[in-house]
């Protein structure tokens, strides 16, 4: 299984960029690629902008990645209820190639913040309409206060509860 993950944030200390590549090692055998949003860095989209600039090689890239992959983790940060910028920008040009953006690839939609609420306002926004993107979602869980829960210098879950709920999650990718 080509797995491919990523965190929906461009911030370089990303504790949803931990929280996916972690994910990817509870799925074994799976040869894994975890990308960086920073490496996708677009113009601001506008109806204008891409009239000017047509399709992005860069959202033309991102787009066959996950054309690409057999499966995806995404782990949404939330910025003031909401998707990132970094985010919403790449995934509108994206979605300009082709709306059906995640072309029916098996996933697992995450998200984790500081806070007790683990970011479950987007995560409930990105699985409302991850089948209106052809997302073929298979699970979804929102871990709350991350420090709390994950041991950043070791890479691991420390909370047993939530870790079985993950591992039961990623599993789902090879149904």
């Amino acid at each position: 299984m080509k797995l491919l993950a990523f965190a929906a944030s461009s911030s370089k200390t990303s504790i949803n960029k931990q929280l996916a590549t972690y994910a990817t090692s509870l799925l074994d055998g799976a040869a894994v690629e975890v990308l960086d949003l920073n490496d996708y860095e677009l113009p601001l989209f506008s109806v204008d902008k891409e009239a000017e600039l047509g399709s992005p090689e860069l959202a033309a890239k991102f787009f066959k990645k996950i054309g690409d992959c057999d499966a995806m983790i995404i782990s949404f940060a939330e910025h003031n209820g909401s998707y990132t910028a970094a985010w919403k920008n790449l995934f509108d040009w994206c979605s300009r190639i082709d709306q059906k953006l995640y072309q029916n690839k098996p996933m697992v939609m995450l998200a984790t913040s500081p806070g007790g609420r683990g970011a479950q306002t987007v995560l409930g926004t990105a699985v409302a309409s991850a089948p209106h993107f052809a997302g073929d979602l298979k699970a979804s869980l929102s871990i709350p206060s991350f420090q709390e829960n994950f041991d950043v210098e070791s890479g691991t879950m420390t909370n047993t509860e939530l870790l079985d709920q993950l591992k039961e999650a990623v599993e789902t990718l090879r149904s």
